[in-house]
């Protein structure tokens, strides 16, 4: 039999241990998410949203016990796990609150006497998940897909167990009924089992490209819609009018959050060439001042990488760059001692085709290009495979224009790259296809019913 592990990445201790389920308890997940379907799908807005308040209420309440899971099992500082779960709550709170806007009847006239679109649930819907967020991921999944109607199968990431216990268990404690919301633990060769599952009617899957193509596969071949938010080697423009000090301070940030392995942290910062020194001086001393510890500790702002094997290939990165002519200027060497550590790391002369630059970065590396001048920062911005995130430090008025210009599903001018609950999110190209979140998220799984009553009009 499989076996989930956790292990502390801070220690490199394995913490949690749980049996993958088995082929009767993959079948009896997807049952109930069936079974609880039929009534569910029934239930009014109101009734609904009611038990996503619930859930969000025991989230808020609980957000200490739920944050120290995610720095146990995959390293989180302890300040961004709160900050996680209380986000995680937001989301279900934003449904609650919008759902039944967002999912209004639609008056289109034509030759009816009345036509409209309603958007009716699809059923069962299963959610594909990583370990780098694994409250807020569940929640961007789950929240719109049940204040549609769909009941939600989460399989998580098989490294953080504990905290795909505690989100299942969250639903129960409210009274939710059962199979609304379940975790399947199953090990990852089982997803395709799932996926294949005929009571299984959509997929949302969030993670790696190559995990994306074999999910996005299956479920085409069962003729099953998906969402895909896969990887991304996010460029940050910085041209010569950008206010250097606020850029340098937001670039910091968004590099480091989550020790940097996000799919949407700025990994590539190309700087137009007259401000470039100066704005690489900017970012080191803001790099270099980061506290590097133990994620538990208040004071920590970087904390492990969440496996050996991730923080080996982002080493690999590190130095096969600087083996193509890119400097380090700050971080770069491998740490001795317990955990899975990583110093933050600042690249400098780096150019397209070197490892930094032409894959994705899970870790705390910047990786600075020269652009000549804007246009060049543009085609800079665009030479990679991926297109999930980009931002732009310029005026606000040709940060505006140039979003227009880079294949990415989002642009932030003149600040952080986020995800929000109001705001649609997701990529193009390799990063993906579909949306989450907003208004567009909760539409990716309905139903868009058209109705035409007569008698036909003349």
């Amino acid at each position: 039999m499989s076996v989930l592990i956790a292990t502390d990445p801070t220690s490199g201790e394995v913490v949690r241990e749980v049996p993958a389920a088995a082929s009767a308890e993959i079948d009896a997940v997807i049952a109930r998410a069936e079974h609880a379907y039929t009534e569910w799908g029934r239930k009014s807005f109101a009734e609904r949203a009611g038990v996503l308040r619930a859930v969000a209420a025991r989230l808020r309440a609980d957000v200490e016990d739920h944050a120290i899971l995610m720095t146990e099992e995959m390293g989180k500082p302890i300040t961004e796990a709160r900050a996680e779960v209380i986000k995680a709550a937001w989301a279900a709170e934003h449904y609650a609150d919008h759902g039944a806007d967002y999912l209004a009847d639609e008056v289109i006239a034509s030759d009816a006497t009345r036509s409209y679109v309603q958007y009716l649930p699809l059923g069962p819907v299963l959610g594909v998940l990583p370990w780098n967020a694994p409250y807020w991921l569940a929640f961007r999944f789950c929240a719109p897909a049940l204040m549609a109607g769909n009941t939600a199968v989460m399989k998580h990431d098989p490294h953080v167990p504990g905290c795909a216990a505690a989100i299942d268990r969250v639903f129960r404690e409210v009274g939710a009924p059962d199979g609304v919301f379940a975790s399947l633990p199953a090990a990852t060769e089982d997803v395709e089992r799932a996926i294949r599952d005929p009571r299984i009617r959509a997929v949302s899957f969030t993670g790696s490209d190559r995990g994306g193509a074999a999910v996005a596969a299956m479920a085409a071949s069962e003729i099953k819609p998906s969402v895909l938010e896969l990887g991304g080697s996010d460029p940050c423009i910085v041209l010569a009018d950008a206010d250097l000090v606020a850029a340098a301070d937001v670039v910091a940030l968004s590099r480091i959050i989550n020790a940097g392995q996000s799919c949407i942290a700025a990994k590539r910062i190309i700087v137009e060439r007259a401000v470039h020194d100066e704005f690489v001086e900017l970012l080191r001393e803001r790099l270099a001042a980061l506290v590097v510890g133990d994620p538990r500790d208040e004071a920590t702002q970087v904390g492990p990488i969440a496996r050996a094997d991730l923080r080996d290939n982002l080493h690999r990165q590190v130095t096969d760059s600087v083996a193509a002519g890119a400097q380090c200027l700050l971080g770069g060497e491998m740490p001795t001692g317990a955990g899975y550590f990583y110093p933050v790391t600042l690249l400098t002369d780096v150019r397209l085709g070197m490892a930094a630059c032409s894959e994705e970065t899970f870790g705390p590396v910047a990786a600075v290009l020269v652009a000549v001048d804007a246009d060049h920062a543009v085609d800079l911005a665009n030479a990679t495979p991926y297109g999930l995130a980009a931002s732009v430090w310029t005026s606000s008025e040709r940060g505006e224009a140039m979003a227009r210009e880079i294949v990415a599903g989002q642009v932030a001018v003149n600040g952080i790259v986020k995800t929000d609950p109001r705001l649609p999110s997701g990529g193009v190209k390799r990063s993906g296809y579909g949306r989450e979140l907003g208004k567009a998220g909760i539409h990716e799984f309905v139903n868009a019913q058209q109705v035409w009553i007569g008698p036909k009009q003349e």
